[in-house]
């Protein structure tokens, strides 16, 4: 298992409905990589650039492929990402802004 620092471009259009579907626990059972993908995204932030950040852990190759496949592209364009160690992702992005205003229980 890898961890990886990710980056998008949001689809400013289509956020709503990400946060719709987060909030119906939608993405959450997706297998098998839903529940990660879930917290990721509920944790997201916002770089100064405008794209959204997150760290995320990934069994495949190439990188979140059934992410991407799943939901990803559908929200998200220009998805890069960065290998680093767990929890490094999230510390170097605690800084930044919240993607989502309101903070849910299960958000980290």
């Amino acid at each position: 298992m890898a961890h990886y620092l990710v980056r998008a471009r949001p689809i400013a259009e289509r956020l709503s409905e990400l946060r719709q579907r987060l909030d119906a626990g939608e993405i959450e059972p997706l297998e098998p990589f839903g529940r990660a993908l879930h917290h990721s995204l509920a944790n997201a932030r916002v770089d100064h650039d405008g794209s959204t950040v997150w760290e995320e852990f990934d069994y495949c190759q190439p990188p979140l492929a059934m992410e991407r496949a799943a939901v990803l592209d559908h929200y998200f364009t220009d998805l890069s990402v960065e290998a680093v160690e767990e929890g490094v992702g999230w510390e170097r992005i605690e800084s930044l802004p919240r993607l989502w205003k309101k903070k849910r229980p299960s958000d980290r």
